[in-house]
């Protein structure tokens, strides 16, 4: 096929491009069209449809989610916020962390070792850029059911994946989670968050300013893996019989990123780069013009200079390709002999493939015929904005008018086979066949992992400052009231965080729901993001960035609305952490905070098959005051233990605690059993305390006007409540068996 360029373009207006194809709607081709006064050339055609996408572009969530920027709080820690490839907070002692998860769904449903796989690459290379060494990864996982054929399919796939490309990297998983609803079958979420560590001077930003400075191309080489790939792949619904769309989806090579991580440190303690940017969706065509869009002029780039491994690649294919492990940057002519230097230490294929201009346009060439000509700013910031329709759905109304009317327990025997029953369900199981395949403690840094409140890394060796992060949803509570799920999303993640002993710093999320087009689907999620808006400005976290995921879905079957929502809290001293589990006998078990009868969206409710009803109301003030006491203890070293109540109530809370020590305990609990050790009101936590400390402990929860009570005490080598006795034997059985019996 001739090459298509400018030129031609401009003679040949009538031309027919295959806009739809390329995922373009008839308006958007049109506008594309008045922006360049003619026809795009095949090239531009390329670019604008891969940055115009919903994934790249943000299309249908920018008008909601600018509620991030109007009601973002003061923050002194916040150094970068929103519009990087990550945000970065300062943690004190010259230290900032950057942080931010990102989503990889639709590819891993495909492909799920490679799928899941980029997607911790990716991410990585997010907060590389930002000139942090990545110091962990997280990934918050969901499944359909977790019998059903499919998730056998891709749950294995995606572990591997995540663990293959993590543990390579040398980065340890110190958290996420995995639940299984039916509503993700066929649309899982595979969600990755990474964190890093620089010092507060050495933050990059991706821009490209100084004309003659110079575009360097460096890492893997570009292949056709990946063409169109998430960009594409993600901003469409999967039909019923799967998706109609189906790019090639990512090939990483963690060994690969490894060396590139080492090498642009490298380049970064030498200060040879004026601006950096990654190359992850739409891959060359987003590099480029975001880079040029964000620098003070123009760029012209030499494609044909692009190191490719399929020398078969058209120039189209060239800038659509998400091959994985490639960077971007801009280079000083003066510095580029010593970054040139620096990339054949490591053996990293480098190459000059254009420079900054002072015009305003970006210029590519392919040997030496112009094939675009754009102004960068439509093609990276400037695209569609749609203010889609939203309506409440009809099963908000009916659930209202729901009663969560749960099965009630009294008896011993009851009470054991409840126990036993909940602990032994796909999502309060214990999760080791899968955590035990990341490595967790890589790099010698790692405090606590999964399956703890929070990860925790040791960021200085000498002083033991640290960060803890947490990422937590609750979905059928967000599906049930998407206002007030986000908000319960943001306390409980904040509270794992204060549980450890860890000051809550900032936010990042990644928004999972299905089509935008759907009025009920874009309810949600304009709710969520209000609420989450509304959440941060109240308990004072910034939005530092994060993702948005729509059309998850299959058919006409949207996902629960997921947003998971990822804290990042500072520790002076990881010494000083409040662990989670129960390590000694004689401690007297406490209940921070009051127990009322929430059911909606319980475990206890789903496993019975009970939908419906209103979730708990985030009562905002009082996870702040409960945070302040959980800080002042961990100052005081008051708490022996502390666990966050959350899935599964103070029944699976208990038992997580019990197991991990192997120390058992006993409870006495008044009437009501089913509510004392089922219900998920949020805002408590059970805390073990030495008796020594008991009336410091009372005294700091009257000062914060947190109620406390007493539930028991540790010791012995069972679980009683009241009459019940189940052995941890028994316990650590039923809880262990599941997930392997299914996946092993």
């Amino acid at each position: 096929m001739a090459l298509d360029t400018v030129a031609n373009a401009a003679k040949s207006a009538d031309q027919v491009q295959p806009f739809a194809e390329l995922g373009l709607k008839s308006d958007e081709y049109q506008r594309i069209k008045e922006i360049l006064g003619r026809r795009p050339t095949s090239s531009e055609l390329a670019m604008y449809s891969v940055m115009w996408s919903e994934h790249c572009s943000y299309k249908s969530s920018k008008v909601h989610l600018r509620q991030f920027g109007t009601k973002a709080p003061k923050s002194d820690a916040l150094l970068v916020g929103i519009g990087e490839n990550a945000g970065v907070v300062g943690i004190g002692q010259g230290y900032a962390v950057t942080f931010k998860i990102e989503s990889h769904n639709h590819p891993s449903f495909i492909e799920p070792y490679q799928g899941a796989a980029t997607g911790v690459g990716g991410i990585v290379r997010d907060i590389l850029t930002m000139g942090a060494r990545p110091i962990a990864v997280m990934d918050p996982l969901r499944f359909g059911a977790a019998d059903a054929p499919d998730t056998r399919r891709v749950l294995p796939g995606i572990v591997a994946g995540i663990g293959g490309y993590g543990n390579c990297l040398g980065l340890p998983n110190i958290g996420g989670e995995i639940v299984f609803d039916e509503t993700y079958a066929g649309n899982p979420l595979v969600n990755a968050l990474c964190v890093g560590v620089m010092k507060v001077e050495d933050i990059k930003l991706a821009k490209a300013s100084g004309a003659g400075n110079l575009v360097v191309l460096f890492g893997a080489t570009t292949g056709g893996d990946g063409i169109g790939g998430v960009s594409v792949l993600a901003s469409e619904t999967f039909a019923s019989t799967g998706p109609t769309k189906r790019p090639a989806v990512q090939v990483g090579d963690p060994f690969t990123e490894k060396v590139l991580i080492e090498c642009s440190l490298e380049i970064f303690t030498e200060d040879l780069v004026i601006g950096i940017q990654d190359l992850g969706g739409a891959g060359l065509s987003c590099a480029t013009s975001e880079l040029a869009s964000a620098g003070t002029g123009g760029m012209k780039i030499q494609l044909d200079k692009v190191p490719l491994r399929d020398p078969s690649l058209s120039p189209e294919e060239i800038l659509m390709s998400e091959s994985q492990e490639r960077m971007c940057a801009i280079v000083s002519p003066e510095k580029i002999a010593r970054f040139l230097e620096i990339c054949e230490k490591w053996d990293v294929t480098v190459t000059v493939i254009g420079e900054v201009t002072d015009g305003d346009r970006l210029l590519i060439t392919w040997n030496g015929d112009l094939i675009v000509d754009v102004p960068p700013r439509t093609v990276a910031h400037e695209g569609p904005v749609y203010e889609r329709p939203f309506a409440e759905p009809s099963y908000i109304a009916q659930s209202k008018t729901m009663k969560s009317e749960v099965p009630q327990i009294n008896s011993a025997s009851e009470i054991s086979a409840a126990i036993l029953k909940l602990v032994a369900s796909p999502n309060m199981a214990d999760k080791s066949w899968v955590t035990s395949q990341y490595d967790k403690y890589v790099q010698g840094n790692t405090i606590q992992a999964q399956p703890d409140d929070s990860g925790m890394v040791r960021v200085d060796e000498k002083s033991f400052l640290g960060v803890a992060i947490s990422t937590d949803a609750n979905a059928r509570w967000s599906y049930l009231d998407p206002y007030e799920g986000a908000k319960l999303a943001l306390a409980e993640a904040a509270r794992n965080i204060a549980t450890a002993g860890a000051t809550p710093l900032a936010v990042t999320n990644c928004l999972n729901f299905g089509s935008p087009e759907d009025p009920g689907v874009m309810w949600q999620f304009e709710r969520s993001v209000t609420g989450l808006a509304d959440a941060c400005l109240e308990m004072s976290l910034p939005v530092t960035g994060g993702n948005v995921s729509f059309y998850n879905q299959t058919g006409s079957v949207a996902i629960l609305p997921t947003p998971i929502i990822g804290v990042l809290g500072v520790i002076q001293d990881v010494r000083k952490r409040t662990p989670m589990g129960i390590s000694e006998s004689g401690l007297e078990l406490f209940i921070l905070g009051e127990t009322a009868a929430d059911f909606a969206g319980s475990e206890w409710a789903h496993i019975h098959g009970i939908k419906g009803g209103m979730p708990p109301r985030a009562e905002l003030q009082r996870e702040m005051r409960l945070i302040g006491l959980l800080l002042a203890a961990n100052q005081k070293s008051l708490f022996a233990a502390a666990h966050d109540l959350s899935q599964g109530g103070l029944a699976i809370t208990i038992v997580e605690m019990v197991l991990r020590h192997q120390v058992g305990a006993t409870l006495n609990l008044t009437s009501d059993l089913t509510q004392w050790l089922f219900s998920e009101t949020p805002g408590r936590v059970v805390v073990a305390i030495k008796p020594s400390a008991v009336k410091e402990v009372e005294a700091l929860a009257q000062t914060h006007n947190i109620s406390l009570a007493k539930i028991g005490t540790t010791g012995g080598d069972a679980l009683k409540i009241n009459d019940a006795t189940i052995s941890l034997s028994e316990l650590s059985a039923a809880h262990t068996a599941t997930i392997p019996a299914l996946f092993g």
